[in-house]
This record gives C-alpha cells, sequence and structure tokens, in this order.
C-alpha cells in the first residue's frame, strides 16, 4: 500500500520534475504529457462516476428505476476497474519500456481483449449504427463521450512519444489498450442510452440540413 505523507515538496517549483526511475526532467518532457493525459482521462472518468450517482433511482411516484440502478451497479464497477487501469497505465509510461521497475503492475493483452469482450456484449443490445452520433446526451453519456476524444489525445501522444523515442520506447499493449478504451466508451454511451431508453443525436449532412423545400 502506498503511503504519501506530503504532497508538496517544492521540488517542481521551477517546471522540473522526476520520472519513476528517479530522472530528472522538464514539465514540459512529451513522455510527462502522455502521463498528464492519462491522468485527465481518468479524472474525466470519475466525473461519469459521479453522474451515474446523481441519477435519480426512483420515479416521480416513487417507484425503483431498474434501467437507472442497472447502469449505476454494472457501469460504475467497470469504470472503476479501468480507473485502476488507467493509474497503472500513467505509471508505467512514467519509465522507458526497457526500465520498468520489477514489479509494477502492466498493462497486458488480455487487458487489452477484455475491453473488446465487454463491447461486444454491449453491442448485443444496441441498434446497429446507421450514422454517425453528435456527443451529446444526457450527463453521463456527454462526459463519456468527452471521455473517448480525450482517450484519442492520449493515444496520440503515445504515438508521437513512440515516434520520437524509438519502437522500443512504448509496448504495442499500451497502444492498443488506449485505442480499444476509446472505442469502449464511445459504446458504453450507446449502451447507457439504450439502457435508460433513450434517443441517440444522429449528424445529419449538410446535403440534408441545407436542403431547399
Amino acid at each position: 500500500m502506498v503511503r504519501i505523507t506530503r504532497v508538496h515538496t517544492g521540488k517542481g517549483d521551477k517546471g522540473n520534475t522526476s520520472h519513476l526511475d528517479g530522472t530528472r526532467i522538464s514539465k514540459g518532457d512529451l513522455r510527462l504529457e502522455v502521463i498528464g493525459t492519462i491522468d485527465e482521462l481518468n479524472s474525466i472518468i470519475g466525473i461519469v462516476k459521479m453522474e451515474m450517482k446523481r441519477m435519480p433511482i426512483t420515479t416521480e411516484d416513487g417507484g425503483p428505476r431498474a434501467t437507472v440502478m442497472k447502469v449505476q451497479t454494472h457501469g460504475g464497477k467497470k469504470l472503476t476497474r479501468i480507473q485502476n487501469e488507467l493509474f497503472d497505465l500513467g505509471a508505467e509510461c512514467s519509465a522507458n519500456a526497457d526500465s520498468i521497475p520489477k514489479g509494477l503492475k502492466t498493462i497486458q493483452n488480455e487487458t487489452c481483449e477484455l475491453l473488446v469482450t465487454e463491447m461486444d456484449e454491449w453491442s448485443e443490445v444496441t441498434e446497429p449504427l446507421t450514422a454517425f452520433i453528435l456527443p451529446t446526451g444526457n450527463s453521463v453519456v456527454a462526459n463519456l463521450h468527452l471521455a473517448r476524444a480525450i482517450s484519442r489525445r492520449a493515444e496520440r501522444r503515445l504515438a508521437s512519444l513512440r515516434d520520437k523515442e524509438g519502437e522500443g520506447s512504448v509496448r504495442e499493449e499500451l497502444l492498443s489498450y488506449v485505442n480499444r478504451l476509446s472505442d469502449w466508451l464511445f459504446v458504453m454511451s450507446r449502451w447507457v442510452t439504450s439502457t435508460l431508453g433513450e434517443e441517440e443525436t444522429l449528424w445529419i449532412p449538410d446535403s440534408i440540413r441545407n436542403k431547399k423545400n
């Protein structure tokens, strides 16, 4: 168990910080940008969980809203797992692939495959896509779309880090995980919408929006 007795150290006052291996680097370092983006993603997922808990679980006449409770229990547990995995991911990114401390939890292929399995399960109970979906909806769904976009940014940052430092600097499993996670968040947003019996907002092409009567 990690024990933190003091958060402030003053060591970063000049715009520098330390990687997991103790290396001092600028806070403008690309690897640190990756870690910060993963932290941002983790934080927005925390907001999704908060919004889930805020959804009323009873109707106006006092009856239970089973669909909401399903979203809270099923979705909440999975998002908590994702948050823990993102901490693992961020910790690993604080070191080169060839200098990961012994015993550090790392993202494995089965972690990536589980995301695919869950997406397939949700897709079985949602309608097939017939058009692009606008990133909107209730507070849970809208924030899931934001999380999806941040996950894509994390993927781009990881790819940039690999391009800068070489193929061995970022394990393939990390790129696979954030790539699949963005899809996972999108599919979860559709599952939440479907479970709650709400409608998706479809993109309307310009040719149709501006069609003259």
